[in-house]
């Protein structure tokens, strides 16, 4: 015989039963999934991605700010951005009591644009007494390979560091190289092949990759990188530039105005006081000019340590806005994508070296047995159209698509049409536009630009 407690349940059970079937049967279970706890909700969703697209005044601390103070500035101050230092050995502010996942979803989801910054290893010439315990290797062995694994490193940590606190794949993650002097060749090489090792990876880990620096020494020898023919080091994708003039813009007299438009950071006054809705903090002032960068997915490039790896292999080597024949004696300026390709393919096994070499004559040829190509020593239009198409994946493209498949795309229709797109990853109105006439001219059905299964097959065959 039941006992009163067992009769109890059963009477319970019975009840609740009764009561879900009912609410079955009204419909009325629909509104049970209300009861969400809104709290709960917003704590389980993804944090945006940041700083993403902003133009306008941002200031950085050490210490991340109390709440009270976040709360107060955003209410008060012309601020809407904020820099905060998240990893590094070197940093001021180790102990970072407010800075946790909480304070950043907190901060993120009431509109702030947080900036993440690293501050490890610093220049092999640096003088300041703080910094001695870590320094860029300034050995050249080996292509600066000491340098190269501290970026790397570096990168690492601070990737950990990101995704701890929740900050997201696809922001934007910057390090902070302190003034030296980049008139010492050894601190300079070695700070940009350190640099170029940091970019590599914080790409290769699905973030983007920042610089922050003084514009006479860190920023100076970037944007004197970039324009330099031939040039080795991978660059970031947003640069930062330390240089108090005062002025609320992102120009520097100490670099060219046509580096890294729309991905610009301007930290134009130094280390003040300021007070907003009653509460003080001690910033430096920022301006951002950050316009689709951050947004549109950086090129692949091969991540160090693979075996196709090759520190002359970077996005501004290989991506070109026309490829055409090419050969010992013809085009030699594609000689370095061409090789870089190649390796990707692990049909050139040697340094690239911007020469036409046997080691190139026989990657050629073996590009052009495996597709069926004509066996010769020069490189066709039609043999780039395919080598530069070539992938795994098959997505679909159209409008609004980003991601590496389109730069496969972009750079095929640079030499399979007269195009001349700007190879940016992101599928918009130039390359729909490269791509329908592509599809008219070899007749394939529909022509409206969206790349699918037939595009791709003629595309991969390189036809063009």
């Amino acid at each position: 015989m039941p006992s009163p407690i067992q009769t109890a349940r059963r009477l319970r059970n019975t009840v609740v039963m009764l009561a879900c079937s009912a609410l079955v049967a009204t419909g009325a279970v629909i509104a049970v999934t209300r009861f969400v706890d809104p709290a709960s909700e917003a704590a389980a969703a993804p944090n945006p991605i940041t700083p993403g697209n902003f133009t306008g005044y941002g200031f950085d601390q050490c210490e991340a700010p109390s709440q009270t103070k976040m709360t107060a500035w955003r209410r008060s101050s012309p601020f809407r951005a904020a820099g905060i230092y998240i990893s590094g050995s070197l940093r001021y502010c180790q102990k970072q009591t407010n800075l946790t996942p909480t304070w950043v979803n907190t901060q993120l989801t009431a509109g702030w644009r947080l900036l993440p910054i690293h501050l490890g290893a610093q220049a092999s010439c640096t003088t300041r007494d703080r910094y001695q315990s870590n320094k860029i290797s300034a050995d050249p062995a080996d292509t600066y390979g000491k340098a190269r694994s501290q970026g790397r490193a570096e990168a690492r940590i601070a990737v950990a560091a990101a995704q701890r606190l929740g900050i997201v794949s696809r922001s934007t993650l910057y390090y902070d190289l302190e003034a030296f002097n980049a008139k010492i060749e050894s601190c300079r090489l070695s700070s940009l092949w350190f640099l170029a090792a940091w970019s590599n990876t914080i790409r290769s880990s699905g973030y983007v990759s920042g610089v922050y620096s003084s514009a006479a020494s860190g920023i100076k020898i970037l944007d004197d990188a970039r324009v330099t023919p031939g040039n080795r080091f991978a660059l970031p994708d947003q640069i930062w530039i330390a240089d108090w003039n005062g002025v609320a813009d992102t120009n520097s007299t100490y670099i060219r105005k046509d580096g890294w438009p729309g991905a610009r950071i301007h930290q134009y006054q130094g280390g003040h006081n300021e007070t907003w809705g009653g509460e003080t903090i001690n910033i430096d002032r920022n301006y951002l000019d950050l316009r689709g960068q951050a947004s549109t997915p950086p090129p692949v490039t091969t991540p160090e340590g693979s075996k196709s790896y090759d520190p002359r292999c970077t996005t501004a080597s290989i991506n070109k806005t026309a490829y055409r024949f090419t050969s010992p004696d013809d085009r030699t300026d594609l000689t370095v994508p061409l090789q870089c390709l190649l390796k990707q393919q692990g049909l050139y096994t040697t340094a690239v070296t911007g020469t036409w070499n046997t080691m190139t004559t026989k990657a050629v040829n073996a590009w052009q047995k495996r597709t069926g190509h004509t066996v010769w020593k020069a490189f066709t239009r039609r043999d780039w159209t395919s080598l530069l198409s070539a992938g795994t994946t098959r997505t679909t493209l159209k409008p609004g698509v980003r991601g590496a498949d389109v730069i496969r795309a972009q750079r095929a229709l640079n030499a399979a049409t007269l195009a001349r797109l700007k190879v940016t990853g992101t599928y918009d109105a130039a390359t729909q536009k490269a791509a329908k006439e592509y599809q008219a001219k070899l007749k394939i059905t529909p022509t409206e630009g969206i790349i699918a299964k037939l595009t791709w097959a003629a595309l991969l065959a390189g036809r063009w």
